[in-house]
């Protein structure tokens, strides 16, 4: 006689096996109705989700799961792929299936088909889609033993399922989920009827090599997403549009910010203002560094491969590498900044006095990722890191991890972002160093983020080979999360490459390596800002703060020297002077962004004033040129605080 426990601590008792939808309709009909599957909870705490069929004979902790649930709309999104395949296969028997997996949003299926689907073929499936939903078909769990499963789906025709199957380690039977006439091999659990899968849409196609692989054969794959209710669809695609929109690439080319080309794919040929933001990003962190005790260094762009290998990194991440030779030794490009850190912390025997030891560099780092993977700013080749490493010791670590994370919240804040998530990954199953170290290190990282009062989820066997790390993520105004930060505790790497320091009793030790970084890759984060911002850059960031322009010319010379005073100021300013009437010149730069516009006229010249527009179209009136400097610091000062829909506030 099985006794359910219930979330709320509440017991049903029940005189027989049930499934998780007698339970459901037990607690009541509305329940049972809305039950897309259970969640069991187990004594040690792990989870397990399952169908609503599934057959429950002892004692057990049950949640039931709906679609107001993360774990359900993961559920409704799994049996959407289902959808989706059993919608193409129905308007096209010959294409064979291979995956459908949950991604961020939405889900995919790969089908090998002998041409392109269109438009047009989109469209039609996911109109059949929408039809397989109305007819809210059951869909059933079955378990099949390897060699009837690999007999099936010879007899379906379907090459890519045997291959699957043939690849799956073990011996036990397979599960399958049927609805109709469609039959695929999955793990589950999926929604109990077809019906239950009523908000969704199909939004591209793309190529996909088999297996990830691009010596096997080139697939279709579909790309989808699925909610739990239309009003929830309507929203996301109203984010897509407006992601559409703020495109870096399309509002890095409007502004003339950057561009790249296929001579050097995956590098940035950065133009005079997108390269004007990445100083003014740089010079913040500069200084926010040596604000808080960073010694900046610069390490060699190509070291032999034997450090590489000390490191650890030459087995990890060769193929990722791009390598040269010279005088019959083997160089690569570096990656990663942190053993060429290392050799800097090796020159001369360390006290334990000079610890903690923070070492940072704007260090050019290079990957060899696949070319199907580069995504303007957001995937690159070439980047830059705002890299650092603490050098410390064990009884160091917590306080190091407290002070950085009050270092990446303060930094966030000043670019505008404030709402932040939290992760900590630990040992993956490949990894280096012993587990009495990952104790600690995993430990110290705990204990860093609740002494901070912070909410994390725990991402178990992700983290780094060499250590455990946080993966700090911001969200930005249109709900998007980005990863850009992250702290990382190595004990490994120190020692593999020699670091010593000399404590207090004299005796020779290996410090504990700290791996940090902020925005991660300035080029990925400039293309979150131009993104967040849509162009339009708050005052201190803007590569052209302020334009000075002439009614007529006979201005022209105040305008120059007031332009001349702005930028022995520190400011950029820059003069339009153009023979062209004032509003087509005000309209001109208020479509490229400039936060201040300063017209001069006859009556500007003799008051010895400028009249202060902004971007949004505000007339501030007329300022001394003392005065508009004032309101210039001032607004550079906030930085990106009290920022709103990506508008600076030009008037708080």
């Amino acid at each position: 006689m099985p006794l359910i426990t219930l979330p709320d601590g509440s017991e049903r008792a029940f005189s027989q096996a049930v499934t998780v939808h007698d339970i459901a309709a037990d607690i009541g009909p509305g329940l049972a109705k809305a039950a897309l599957g259970g969640k069991l909870i187990h004594e040690d705490g792990q989870e397990t989700l399952v169908d609503t069929s599934f057959l429950i004979d002892r004692d057990t902790r049950l949640a039931i799961v709906t679609e107001r649930d993360e774990e359900g709309l993961d559920i409704i999104r799994h049996s959407a792929a289902h959808l989706l395949a059993m919608a193409v296969q129905d308007l096209f028997p010959e294409a064979q299936v291979t995956i459908g997996p949950v991604i961020d949003d939405g889900f995919y299926y790969d089908f090998a088909f002998h041409r392109p689907f269109t438009p047009d073929d989109l469209e039609a499936i996911e109109k059949r889609m929408e039809d397989l939903s109305k007819d809210d078909l059951p869909v059933f769990r079955s378990v099949l033993d390897r060699e009837e499963a690999i007999s099936l789906f010879d007899k379906m025709g379907e090459a890519y399922k045997k291959e699957i199957i043939a690849a799956i380690p073990g011996e036990e039977p397979l599960s399958f989920y049927k609805q109709g006439d469609f039959i695929d091999l999955c793990r589950g659990p999926h929604v109990p009827s077809t019906g239950k899968i009523k908000a969704f849409k199909l939004t591209r196609v793309a190529g996909a090599y088999w297996r990830g692989d691009s010596n096997n054969e080139m697939l279709q794959r579909i790309y989808g997403t699925a909610w739990a209710n239309k009003k929830d669809l309507k929203a996301y695609l109203n984010r897509l549009a407006e992601a559409e929109k703020r495109d870096h690439r399309k509002v890095g080319k409007k502004l003339d910010l950057f561009h790249m080309q296929e001579e050097a794919p995956g590098m940035v040929f950065w133009h005079p203002d997108g390269w004007a933001i990445y100083q003014a990003v740089e010079k913040y962190m500069r200084a926010q560094q040596r604000a808080r005790d960073y010694k900046e260094i610069k390490t060699p762009q190509v070291i032999d491969r034997s450090l590489w290998e000390k490191s650890g990194h030459w087995e990890k991440f060769r193929d990722d590498m791009f390598t040269t030779q010279s005088e019959d030794r083997d160089y690569a490009i570096k990656p990663m900044n942190c053993p060429g850190h290392v050799q800097v912390f090796n020159q001369g025997l360390r006290s334990h006095r000079e610890l903690p030891l923070r070492l940072a560099e704007f260090g050019s780092c290079h990957r060899n990722e696949a070319s199907g993977a580069l995504h303007g700013l957001m995937r690159v080749r070439g980047f830059t890191q705002d890299d650092g490493h603490i050098f410390c010791t064990e009884d160091q670590i917590q306080a190091e991890c407290a002070a950085f994370i009050d270092f990446l919240h303060d930094v966030y804040a000043d670019f505008g972002f404030t709402e932040m998530q939290y992760k900590l990954s630990t040992r993956p199953e490949k990894r280096v160093g012993e587990d009495a170290q990952w104790d600690k290190a995993e430990q110290a990282l705990e204990d860093a983020l609740n002494a901070k009062g912070l909410p994390w989820d725990l991402q178990p066997g992700e983290g780094a080979f060499y250590g455990p790390k946080i993966e700090f993520s911001l969200k930005d105004c249109i709900g998007r999360v980005w990863q850009c930060g992250t702290m990382q505790v190595d004990f490994s790497m120190p020692g593999r490459l020699g670091a010593q320091y000399v404590s207090e009793t004299q005796e020779r030790r290996t410090p504990v390596m700290l791996h940090r970084a902020i925005l991660g890759s300035f080029e990925r984060f400039i293309g979150i800002l131009i993104e967040e911002y849509e162009g339009a850059f708050p005052t201190w960031l803007a590569p052209k703060q302020v334009v000075v322009m002439n009614i007529t010319d006979n201005q022209a010379e105040y305008c120059q020297k007031i332009s001349d005073k702005l930028n022995l100021n520190g400011f950029r300013a820059v003069c339009d002077l153009r023979n062209e009437k004032i509003g087509f010149k005000i309209r001109q730069h208020t479509i490229d962004r400039t936060p201040y516009l300063l017209v001069v006229g006859d009556n500007e010249v003799e008051s010895n004033t400028v009249a202060v527009r902004t971007r949004t179209g505000e007339d501030l009136g007329s300022d001394s040129i003392e005065a508009f400097i004032q309101r210039l610091e001032a607004d550079i000062s906030r930085r990106s605080r009290g920022m709103a829909a990506g508008v600076p506030d030009q008037n708080s």
